[in-house]
């Protein structure tokens, strides 16, 4: 069975990461010597998907310039939409829907986000349930370490930065085409778009209980980083193919 594309949104501005997108894109912020963006388009295509489209915005030339230039694997296609600098999420879907024309289905993710994903099990999920849409959740680590309370407020223990008990969007989604149409020019995926499908009984989720971190700040930036020159990288063994 063909695997669908996969919509990448790599427009924003990454105000958080200063250190680096001052003069580059977020997308373009090396993990080990290479973009997040190649991390990210690799984890796919280690997992047999080939058609990629990039929803590019912010300092778009120079994304558009890495692709060009990148030795992609045998049958990679790596397109670039510039979808505009200042438009929100699902507004940048939203014009990708040329691209997308004819598919019924496809895969959406950021550009700052890194996971061992089974992306073969997230699809078969989603095309066993019917839904229009799957969000990966995962419950992410707490910056901080955590104070264990009796009830007369005595310490009993600590624990290091443990998991959270909520699950959060993890970034990996599956969309059926009619989604499309429920996005405006100034849509925040993450807002309206995603609580209507949820209202409508259209939204699914994934549980992901493995690896998952965000780039979204410097130091995310350097954690990345030593994570993979410290040859540990849990989604380094999905850059390759089985």
């Amino acid at each position: 069975m063909t695997l669908p594309p996969v919509a990448i949104l790599c427009g924003g501005r990454g105000t958080r990461l200063q250190e680096h997108t001052q003069e580059i894109p977020k997308p373009l912020v090396e993990i080990g010597g290479m973009p997040i963006l190649w991390h990210v388009i690799s984890l796919y295509a280690a997992q047999g998907f080939t058609r990629f489209v990039l929803a590019t915005g912010y300092r778009g030339e120079l994304i558009e310039r890495f692709v060009a230039a990148q030795s992609w694997p045998d049958g990679v296609q790596v397109r670039c939409h510039d979808t505009g600098e200042l438009t929100p999420t699902g507004g940048r879907v939203r014009r990708l829907a040329a691209a997308l024309a004819g598919e019924p289905c496809f895969c959406l993710t950021y550009a700052d986000g890194l996971a061992d994903i089974d992306l073969g099990a997230l699809l078969a999920f989603h095309r066993a349930h019917g839904a229009l849409a799957t969000m990966t959740v995962v419950r992410p680590r707490l910056q901080f370490g955590v104070t264990e309370l009796d009830g007369e407020g005595r310490v009993t223990g600590f624990r290091e930065k443990p998991r959270s008990e909520h699950w959060i969007n993890g970034g990996f989604f599956c969309l059926q085409a009619p989604v499309l149409a429920r996005l405006a020019p100034d849509s925040v995926l993450e807002g309206a778009p995603m609580q209507g499908l949820a209202a409508d009984g259209q939204l699914r989720a994934h549980r992901h209980e493995g690896f998952w971190e965000c780039m979204d700040t410097y130091k995310d930036a350097v954690a990345l980083n030593d994570i993979w020159e410290q040859g540990s990288a849990p989604w380094r063994a999905s850059l390759q193919p089985a």
